[in-house]
């Protein structure tokens, strides 16, 4: 459970910052300093400011002293020069006086590397201190991030948070009767009005403000305020504003006060420092300039010129780039490199750049190199690079060398606007596991959502669950449930398709547990919408199983799920797995219907759309294509491995049947966004015996049924080498499968 990082607690003097410091150490963490920003004028009780509480300024300074921690203030000298929700460093923005405050701290203590905040709910404040965080290479921690409200204010009570309100601004409270009130008498009251008239209880929609005056981790004293004064803001009949302005307090010691000072690593701050109060005082000007983030630029890319295999699919407007290497010679982080700088190459000619990916499938042959890869991706893929939000991702091993690709194999997904909407929370939290690299956690594109591949994180520790690849499953639905919840969906109703990627290192009954375990969480998950009144009539997914070698952190399993994100002019759904009625379409190659195409498909239709479809082949499925027996293209240990000639024409079955299930739902190839063909590596059946085979099907579907839709050499299709990959768990042993996604432009 014990991350074990030395914290710098941003302290407001809110219930939220302290309770934040305590979640902070609950998961192992240790506070070791304190930082408050304050107005310019001590005479000023608050700043017109989006991002700071300066209500209670006064007392925050014996906050030292009850903590036994040093506190280390500054004075706010900039504005708010930012009022969209990004933000980019800019002089004289009040977002540049956290940067000099959190920069003092971190000079002073240089075992510092993390920062807590009590952020709930609001993305303007929490992005910025991200923003700040990552410049100064220190990781977010917002502990009570996207928590619900009711349930947190209780936590807060319970677990001995004293905090009264210094200001009040919402309809139903009044600064005569409730300012200076603490939260325990409030809360039944606060409730009361969330009824009335949807309050937020926590007040994040600045309904209230509250000051600590005392918490478990004020070991050495509490605050006691003797006196104050009510100073009305405005006399709004509605809801007036008033804020608490302290004339005297004073602290009253506390009995046990060896808390703090027991600790052992303690010491390793200077003990002068204990329950001081450091004013930092560095001026605004010129300090964009001095705090510039480290240079991420790629490293120039070798002069030799590599052969790539390419491969892009025909939608104009959401389409797949794929890339590898066809001279690999290299390691990991070089062909990483090398690809990566092609695929950039190819969205600059066309006027795109790395704002225009949506999601980025990031294949290597080893995940021991994992860091390696990253530290190389994040030279290409950065947050200046992507302003609108960098892309989604998912990283898994694969055997590549096996079958002929290079290292690193990279597929994008590339829209032709950036009209996208990007979840990227980089702070450590409770809410779901957070994405402190270059990658966000979901991408919104009109109407598919597509989420990052997910692991069975515990969010607080960013540690693997423990007790084995049914808890990992379980955690992992649990992450991605989330992540839907923050666009207003959810993956029991909304989900396209799910991706599971298993290691080879589980047994088959533990795969088999897997698939138990999915069904039931998401048909649990299903009921608790329907009993919450969710009329929106839910989607039937599709479920593709990839048997890989390795996951991040190795991982027993990674979901990734594809979600539909309704808007008002959705009226029909349907999720069919049965052919729908149509008219008899031409027999190429020989292939007619019959009702055994029925058991090779899934589809996920949403009319006039989106059509996803998985498409497996298996062994029997194979016999059958081939007309004859297939006992001599067994292996001794029983598995499947088709002669090139029965892979030709499982391949033009593939095809053929794709072409028709599509034409039954009226989608045509041109509306395709990805296609991929996972295949099992086998060194008889490489990448360069199989995408020509393909291809030549693409081509001949394409000149018996007089419709162009392949444009240029490139492949409209990638070749993905797996272990295995199918519709259960139990039984991924596809010859063939296939992942088809398209949609109308």
């Amino acid at each position: 459970m014990a991350l074990t990082m030395k914290v710098v607690a941003l302290v407001s003097g809110g219930k939220d910052s302290c309770y934040a410091m305590m979640k902070a150490m609950h998961y192992g963490n240790q506070i070791v300093a304190l930082a408050n920003l304050m107005p310019l004028d001590d005479s000023v009780d608050e700043l017109d400011s989006y991002m700071y509480q300066t209500v209670g300024h006064q007392i925050i300074v014996r906050y030292a002293e009850c903590m036994g921690l040093p506190l280390f203030r500054r004075r706010i000298q900039g504005s708010s020069r930012h009022q969209e929700l990004g933000y980019k460093a800019t002089q004289g923005d009040e977002v540049e006086d956290l940067f000099i405050l959190l920069r003092e701290v971190k000079r002073q203590i240089p075992s510092v590397t993390a920062v807590s905040s009590g952020a709930i709910a609001s993305d303007y404040q929490r992005l910025r201190v991200e923003s700040v965080c990552s410049r100064l290479g220190l990781v977010s921690l917002a502990y009570l991030w996207k928590q619900d409200q009711s349930l947190l204010l209780q936590e807060m009570i319970t677990n001995g948070i004293v905090a009264v309100t210094v200001k009040v601004a919402a309809m139903g409270l009044d600064p005569a009767k409730h300012l200076g009130k603490e939260l325990a008498f409030l809360n039944a009251y606060l409730h009361k009005l969330k009824e009335l008239y949807g309050i937020n209880v926590c007040g994040e929609g600045g309904e209230y403000e509250t000051l600590t005056l005392d918490c478990p981790l004020f070991s050495n004293a509490c605050i006691v305020l003797d006196e104050y004064q009510v100073v009305m803001h405005s006399s709004d009949s509605i809801a007036p504003v008033g804020i608490l302005h302290p004339l005297a307090f004073h602290l009253e010691n506390k009995a046990d006060c060896q808390h703090l000072k027991s600790q052992d690593k303690i010491h390793e701050i200077c003990t002068s420092k204990l329950g001081s109060v450091f004013e930092v005082q560095d001026s605004l000007e010129g300090c964009v300039a001095t705090c510039k983030p480290v240079d991420c630029t790629a490293d120039p890319i070798d002069d030799i010129e590599h052969k790539f295999n390419i491969s892009r699919t025909n939608n104009k407007g959401t389409y797949s780039i794929c890339c590898w290497l066809q001279d690999s010679c290299n390691g990991l982080q070089e062909d990483l490199k090398i690809v990566l700088g092609k695929i950039e190459s190819e969205l600059l000619g066309i006027g795109f750049g790395w704002e225009n990916v949506l999601y980025i499938h990031l294949y290597i042959d080893d995940m021991n190199k994992f860091s390696e890869a990253n530290d190389t991706y994040v030279k290409f893929i950065t947050q200046e690079k992507c302003p609108f939000g960098v892309p989604s991702r998912s990283t898994v091993e694969m055997p590549l060398i096996e079958m002929g690709f290079s290292r690193a194999y990279i597929e994008v997904l590339v829209a032709n606007n950036k009209d996208k909407k990007v979840l990227h929370v980089q702070s450590i939290s409770c809410w779901a596991p957070s994405c402190i690299g270059p990658y966000s956690q979901a991408t919104l594109h009109e109407g598919i959502l597509h989420m990052a591949g997910q692991l069975g994180l515990d969010p607080p520790t960013m540690n693997l669950c423990k007790g084995g690849p049914g808890v990992e499953l379980e955690q992992a639905l649990k992450n991605s449930e989330a992540v839907a919840k923050c666009f207003n969906c959810s993956i029991s109703t909304s989900a396209i398709a799910f991706v599971i990627y298993c290691s080879k290192c589980i047994s088959s009954l533990e795969r088999l547990d897997i698939q138990e375990k999915q069904e039931m969480i998401l048909r649990q998950m299903k009921v608790s919408h329907l009993q919450q009144g969710d009329t929106y009539k839910a989607l039937d997914p599709l479920f593709l199983y990839v048997l890989v070698p390795d996951l991040p952190k190795r991982a027993c399993v990674e979901i990734k799920p594809i979600l539909y994100v309704k808007d008002d002019t959705d009226v029909t759904f349907e999720a069919i797995t049965e052919r729908s009625g149509s008219e008899t379409p031409p027999f190429y190659w020989g292939f007619k219907p019959e009702n055994w195409h029925d058991s090779c498909i899934q589809k996920c239709v949403i009319s006039g759309k989106i059509c996803a479809i998985i498409l497996s082949i298996t062994s029997e499925l194979a016999a059958k294509i081939c007309f004859d027996s297939l006992l001599a293209d067994y292996l001794n240990n029983g598995q499947y491995s088709p002669s090139k000639a029965h892979m030709e024409k499982i391949s033009k079955f593939c095809i053929f049947l794709l072409d028709k299930t599509m034409k039954d739902d009226d989608f045509a190839w041109e509306d395709i966004m990805s296609l991929r063909f996972y295949i099992p590596a086998s060194p008889q059946m490489s990448v360069q015996l199989l995408q020509p085979m393909f291809c030549n099907a693409l081509f001949e579907l394409s000149e018996m049924s007089q419709k162009k839709f392949k444009s240029g050499e490139e492949p409209i299709f990638s070749i993905v080498p797996v272990i295995g990959a199918g519709r259960s768990a139990s039984s991924m042993d596809n010859v063939v499968t296939c992942e088809l996604m398209a949609r109308k432009s």
